[in-house]
């Protein structure tokens, strides 16, 4: 019968030590994340990022086209319709002239404009679109790429009517009815003065 050794203190705190190193190795591999794991974090991600659909596309460019005011100068009597404009009438241009310092100006038959150029036209077109008022050249340029692309596959599936808007007019060249008239309220007091030049010396 072989003999039995009681077990010794250095035998029972070999075996500990192993288990205390080995420990942080199991938790650590606990927390790697599989393969599975890491495509599904990484897929929100990459949803969205991805260009929206042709159809959500023409929604997004139909709600920004009323929400952006689109209609408010370039569908004839959109205002005074309180937006009870059918849409097959809409962005065909306004014959109302903006009268003011800058000359007259009219708003654009955007449905002959956009068939006029294709999409990566229209973006350079927006995205460096300096005008003149009443126009917000500035919120067009502001826009997201992808907003701007929405506005024109709506407006290309409304298709090209109507006529082109009556031409700009320079300053001091009357319009003729109907227009609105943008009268600049007067220079503070003394602004007059001090924007004129000094007399010459002598």
């Amino acid at each position: 019968m072989a003999d039995v050794f009681p077990a010794t203190t250095i035998d029972r705190e070999i075996p500990m030590k192993r288990l205390a190193f080995a420990m942080p190795l199991f938790v650590l591999a606990a927390c790697q994340p599989d393969a599975a794991e890491r495509e599904l974090s990484q897929a929100p991600a990459a949803a969205a990022t991805a260009m929206p659909s042709d159809a959500e596309l023409l929604e997004q460019g139909e709600y920004l086209v009323k929400i952006a005011g689109c209609n408010d100068c370039h569908t004839p009597g959109y205002m005074q319709a309180a937006g009870g404009v059918p849409k097959d009438r809409w962005l065909v241009g306004n014959p109302l002239g903006f009268h003011g310092p800058w000359g007259t100006t009219f708003a654009a038959n955007l449905r002959m404009k956009a068939a006029e150029m294709d999409e990566a036209g229209w973006i350079k077109y927006t995205g460096e679109l300096h005008t003149r008022p009443m126009m917000p050249d500035f919120a067009v340029r502001a826009m997201r790429e992808t907003d701007r692309v929405a506005i024109y596959r709506f407006i290309r599936s409304l298709g090209p009517v109507g006529e082109p808007a009556p031409a700009y007019l320079p300053p001091g060249q009357a319009p003729t009815a109907p227009y609105v008239e943008m009268v600049l309220p007067p220079a503070p007091e003394g602004a007059a003065a001090a924007a004129a030049p000094a007399p010459a010396a002598g």
